[in-house]
């Protein structure tokens, strides 16, 4: 059996680039770890284009404020291919020990800083910004392979 890809990606803050599109292309699933829509609530347009790729999970960010986020949750939890995934926006509250928890992997963005990395045999990952750019930090995704009980990941930069 083929590795499973899943594509993921943070705080787009209302803007889907093209680049990032193209970077989730051919994902089985796609994680949008928050800070969905803009300031605006302008949303929609991330949403129905994820979507359209690929079976969505999404969770609320700190910014996703508007009267349609009530709806999502702030944490989510997914498997595939025996791996578990934990899914928030800020990593400063992760309310478990993803060790304890049987957690292999958790997803959060907020920062906005692209990040990957494994804490007590746990796969940390940050994809970055996707939508407007911050500071000096690139815009990116990330790309997450799952298969018997084992992942790894990969930080796409979409720009510097």
């Amino acid at each position: 059996m083929p590795r499973t890809l899943i594509g993921l990606i943070a705080d787009t803050h209302g803007l889907l680039r093209p680049e990032a599109v193209t970077a989730l292309e051919g994902c089985a699933h796609i994680v949008h770890a928050g800070d969905i829509g803009s300031r605006t609530g302008e949303h929609r347009g991330v949403l129905d284009a994820l979507t359209r790729m690929a079976p969505l999970t999404v969770v609320r960010g700190n910014n996703d404020r508007a009267a349609w986020t009530a709806s999502l949750p702030c944490t989510a939890d997914i498997e595939f291919d025996g791996v578990r995934i934990h899914v928030l926006h800020i990593l400063g509250e992760l309310a478990i020990d993803p060790a304890t928890a049987g957690v292999n992997v958790v997803v959060s963005g907020h920062s906005h800083q692209p990040r990957v990395e494994t804490r007590d045999g746990v796969l940390f990952v940050n994809p970055g910004s996707a939508g407007p750019r911050r500071f000096r930090l690139p815009v990116s995704v990330a790309r997450l392979w799952v298969k018997d009980g084992r992942a790894e990941a990969e930080l796409v930069t979409l720009s510097e």
